[in-house]
């Protein structure tokens, strides 16, 4: 299984550099860390850049689906099975990210599953992970214990697949849904995650409003699949041969500059908004 891991990061110049460098630390393969920066106006790419990840730059914030959708895409194309995701503000601890490689299904989606009391997550945060459980489970005709948790393992070519539409955080449940939809295995894996003190917490998540977006998007969605019955498969970025990983860890700095030149990885991407896979649903048998 190549494995790769996506860190989507907004304003996280704070967290992102040490979240890079622990996660690069453990990773199996070397090279393998791309944090999306989604139009930050702070030193979000230039601290991930400096702690050795491959940075893909949004010009203009776009939402977090946009990001995965933008790191997913990269990592097929340069040659990845699956991405691990997981968050660029320190919550998802890489040794947890790094556990999801232990299930054996390169096909399946891999939900990191949190105990939110126990972690000591806010109270809105708890209620509002506990409705889009509910109603998801409700839709999905199974329980499903976390459906918000953004440390998850994807399978690339399976997911790209699917036609995900939303840009936001509704993203992550509409891409559980078109799974089942899809037949693609859903494994959850039980996670530890760290909730800093209230004071040093950093979200862009809206626990009234994305919640809302949430149900509003899982409607949408079932009304496009039909009751889930069946999501049609749209075509996927093609995988690009890649050269073989030296069989030691390079250091994650390895850079190609000239002379005078800033220090860069070796790889820089400027994300373009990509278009949408809109699939195309056949009348009902």
């Amino acid at each position: 299984m190549r494995a790769c891991a996506v860190i989507p990061a907004y304003e996280a110049e704070r967290h992102v550099g040490e979240v890079v460098r622990a996660t690069a630390a453990l990773w199996p393969v070397p090279g393998a860390v791309f944090v999306v920066d989604d139009g930050s106006h702070d030193r979000t790419a230039e601290v991930a850049r400096a702690a050795g990840a491959t940075v893909l730059r949004h010009p203009l914030n776009r939402g977090k689906g946009a990001a995965l959708r933008t790191g997913m895409e990269h990592a097929l194309r340069v040659g990845f099975e699956v991405a691990v995701t997981l968050d660029a503000d320190g919550q998802h601890p890489p040794a947890e990210a790094a556990r999801l490689l232990a299930v054996p299904d390169v096909e399946a989606l891999v939900l990191g599953l949190r105990d939110l009391r126990r972690a000591g997550a806010p109270r809105a945060n708890q209620i509002s992970n506990g409705i889009s459980d509910f109603f998801l489970s409700l839709f999905a005709g199974r329980t499903l214990r976390d459906t918000q948790c953004g440390l998850r393992r994807y399978p690339l070519r399976r997911t790209l697949s699917l036609g995900v539409r939303d840009e936001g955080y509704a993203f992550e449940a509409e891409v559980i849904l078109r799974s089942i939809a899809g037949q693609v295995p859903i494994v959850e894996v039980p996670i530890e995650v760290i909730y800093p003190p209230e004071n040093e917490r950093l979200t862009h998540f809206d626990s009234v409003r994305d919640p809302a977006r949430i149900v509003v998007r899982v409607v949408e969605t079932l009304a496009l699949t039909r009751g889930l019955r069946r999501v049609p498969a749209s075509e996927a970025p093609a995988a690009q041969p890649v050269r073989k990983a030296p069989s030691a860890p390079a250091a994650a700095s390895t850079t190609e500059a000239a002379p005078g030149d800033d220090v860069r990885p070796l790889v820089e991407v400027e994300a373009t908004p990509l278009p949408v896979s809109r699939p195309v649903v056949p009348p009902p048998p």
